[in-house]
């Protein structure tokens, strides 16, 4: 199967998450990605999460469409192979501290030397530059720092982080974005460029307009749990069966075909009702009609009754319920394929579907190093060669 990035080869050298996790974006679309792991220190992301039989799951789907090889870049031998392989290649994904690559001696000078028409996307936690670019950090770290954390929670708790990796999910799609972008431009003209992706920026840039709301007004958003300082009734409700639902009523009709069918149309004649900001202000009030309303009918009249009016609402649902979900099934979300491991599995299927252009899932995660002796044919390694930088540790 092909897709709209056939051609086009991705060396994925990046580690965890929003490195790779971009790189799998590419390679759903068609892209060639070689997955580069060190011989002996494979990604920390095949730790991560739950494993069956040994065998680590999450890497199913971080690692799938790509092929896996292992050099030690840090080597004057694997330097040199990494040369040679982006001699041939599109995109290269790289993660490690700024200065690293540079140190080793295949920073992108050289390497866009050896290919003018290079995309290199170094993904950082900090950027290249700044005081803080050659510290450690992780996507929690741009979860806090980013303001995301200091908005999340209830007023009087404490920040709260996301419980899986927001900042670096975030961050991937950014990075297949300029990699995309960076790509049309390299097929214009010829020439390659450096992405300087940091992990702190994509997600402060979803966080609205609190930046300019500082600049403009000293307003600092302050924390409000479930609800919204732009709009009400939004909220997370009880059913009385137990179920929890999801209401939001981000447009001036809903909120208001929501209030009439939960008894409550005197106020939607009020003068604050006209605007979502106002009605925040009376959240206490909407609150209480909706989820009074709610908490006495079990969760499929609820559902019925919000559907009837077409108001927006959602069951807060966890895994079993998402695979579950009919509307997931209509779309095709979850995918069921072959893994050579562990058979048959269901992961995420592709971001979007493109009417002529559309993404495929070829295979799963491959094991560690499974597709060294292939990748570096490619580049002319014997397998004389091969096993002697096996035994120097290279590959």
């Amino acid at each position: 199967m092909t897709g709209p990035l056939d051609g086009v080869r991705v060396l994925d050298a990046s580690t965890l998450f929003a490195g790779p996790l971009a790189a799998t974006f590419l390679g759903d679309f068609g892209a060639d990605v070689t997955k580069i792991e060190h011989p002996r220190r494979p990604d920390a992301a095949r730790g991560h999460g739950q494993a069956k039989d040994g065998v680590n799951l999450w890497w199913k789907t971080l690692g799938r469409n790509k092929r896996a090889a292992t050099i030690d870049l840090s080597s004057d031998d694997g330097g040199d192979l990494l040369v040679d392989l982006a001699t041939d290649a599109d995109v290269l994904i790289e993660n490690f501290r700024p200065g690293t690559l540079e140190r080793w001696g295949i920073g992108p000078e050289r390497l866009l030397e050896a290919n003018p028409r290079l995309v290199i996307a170094r993904v950082t936690a900090f950027g290249q530059t700044g005081p803080l670019a050659r510290q450690p950090g992780f996507g929690s770290i741009a979860e806090a720092m980013s303001g995301f954390a200091a908005l999340t929670g209830d007023p009087d708790g404490p920040p709260i982080l996301p419980p899986f990796g927001l900042a670096d999910g975030i961050t991937a799609l950014a990075t297949a974005y300029a990699c995309s972008i960076a790509l049309r431009h390299a097929e214009r003209t010829g020439e390659g460029q450096v992405i300087d992706m940091a992990i702190i920026e994509p997600i402060l840039m979803l966080l609205g307009g609190g930046i300019t709301a500082y600049d403009q007004l000293g307003y600092l958003q302050p924390r409000t749990g479930n609800r919204s300082v732009n709009n009400a009734p939004r909220n997370v409700y009880r059913t009385r069966d137990g179920r929890w639902v999801a209401v939001s009523t981000s447009s001036q009709s809903i909120a208001e075909r929501v209030m009439t069918l939960v008894g409550r149309p005197d106020v939607v004649a009020e003068p604050w009702f006209a605007t979502g900001r106002e009605r925040a202000a009376h959240g206490d009030e909407l609150d209480a009609a909706v989820g009074a309303w709610i908490a006495e009918r079990d969760l499929a009249e609820v559902e019925a009754a919000f559907a009837r009016v077409e108001a927006a609402i959602g069951v807060v649902d966890d895994v079993a319920g998402v695979m579950a979900n009919p509307q997931y099934d209509a779309l095709g979300t979850i995918l069921e394929i072959d893994d050579d491991e562990l058979g048959r599995m269901r992961m995420q299927n592709v971001l979007f579907r493109l009417s002529a252009t559309p993404g495929a899932v070829r295979h799963t995660g491959r094991q560690h190093g499974a597709d060294t002796a292939a990748v570096l044919a490619e580049v002319g390694v014997t397998p004389e060669q091969l096993a002697a930088l096996r035994a120097r540790g290279v590959a």
